[in-house]
């Protein structure tokens, strides 16, 4: 515990395809545009859908102007 970054983001609200409420533990996903995310292996529910971001995408500053 004691890697674990307590003032990282918490999101309690998100709009996500409704299958993925139906996704089995630790299965792996990439939000468009956000990062790859995990299903949560102990607190995902069809209930209470619960992802964790794994890697988030880079964002390249060189493509702004």
């Amino acid at each position: 515990m004691q890697h674990v970054n307590r003032d990282s983001l918490h999101v309690t609200t998100a709009i996500v395809e409704p299958s993925l409420a139906n996704a089995a533990a630790e299965t792996v996903f990439q939000f468009e545009r956000e990062g790859y995310y995990v299903a949560d292996r102990k607190d995902h529910s069809a209930e209470k859908p619960v992802f964790n971001l794994t890697i988030g995408l880079r964002e390249d500053k060189s493509l702004q102007d």
